[in-house]
């Protein structure tokens, strides 16, 4: 097997749905197979699923007795699959007829590539800025929290808005949304760590990737719509913290012994103030 997609369904039966049906419509000369995990949805919806879907062979579904979150229900498929590569795939994005296609190419042509991910566009046609970007320390994120305005590039690095967009260039960190993976670079750096539950899963593996000597490549000449919701609408309080307890994870698990003692309690409370912030600021939002 070439490929396995996984695909983490929560209670989002009508987006799987679409987005299965891209894969499903994507002109693919490899062979693959798809693995929808249910996180404990307990709405019908992976019913629906296996009804809409009981004739497609290639589809797999994995039923989950818990909600374990993102990397819990990618990591149950991934251990499943046969495939030498592992896309990760959000549920609420779609594919472009070409996109498996070009970058399953590229990817596969190109050596010492442990993960690759392409040009992400939001419902509204701009540029998901997390598909390309460095990774987070405490200079570039206190910029970028504070939208403090510095020019300097080295500053202010977090989202790579200076890099074309269309180009094909390494970088540091991609977004779960479309993360294309070698199983073989997987096996070797370590399953996505399910301490993070929805959030920031994606920077951690992308750090240990890079940190076990593979390749991070950002390849633009294929696209995906990722249909993000609207940051004017309310929130769920537990999303928020989860944001800003993943920061808080990935700092200490990956970036505080780098860093004076002092730093880091000054990190740690500018990420307790901030989730403190935004939930105050959340409560006035509009449902």
């Amino acid at each position: 097997m070439d490929l396995s997609i996984i695909i983490v369904n929560y209670k989002t039966y009508e987006l799987t749905f679409n987005v299965i049906n891209s894969i499903l419509d994507s002109k693919c000369s490899f062979s693959y197979d798809v693995f929808v995990v249910d996180n404990h949805s307990a709405d019908g919806s992976l019913e629906k699923l296996k009804d809409s879907f009981k004739y497609e062979e290639r589809i797999k579904f994995i039923e989950s007795d818990i909600n374990g979150g993102f990397a819990y229900g990618n990591n149950l498929a991934i251990k499943k699959s046969e495939a030498d590569y592992i896309l990760l795939l959000n549920s609420d994005t779609l594919l472009e007829e070409n996109t498996l296609e070009k970058s399953l190419k590229y990817i596969k042509n190109h050596e010492n590539i442990g993960a690759l991910g392409v040009q992400i566009n939001l419902a509204d046609g701009t540029l998901d800025k997390a598909c390309k970007r460095s990774f987070p320390n405490p200079t570039n994120s206190l910029v970028r929290l504070f939208h403090i305005p510095v020019k300097n590039s080295k500053l202010n690095n977090y989202n790579l808005n200076d890099l074309d967009n269309n180009g094909i260039y390494e970088i540091d960190c991609l977004t779960g949304a479309y993360m294309l993976i070698d199983k073989n670079a997987l096996l070797d750096v370590g399953l996505l760590d399910e301490t993070f539950f929805m959030y920031g899963e994606d920077i951690d593996l992308c750090y240990r990737i890079k940190k076990g000597g593979y390749k991070i490549v950002y390849y633009g000449k294929s696209k995906i719509t990722h249909f993000k919701g609207s940051s004017s609408k309310k929130q769920k309080s537990k999303l928020i913290y989860e944001f800003y307890r993943a920061m808080y994870i990935f700092y200490r698990k990956n970036l505080s012994k780098d860093y004076f003692f002092l730093i880091n309690i000054l990190v740690y409370i500018g990420i307790g103030i901030l989730l403190i912030l935004k939930l105050f600021i959340n409560i006035f939002k509009r449902k």
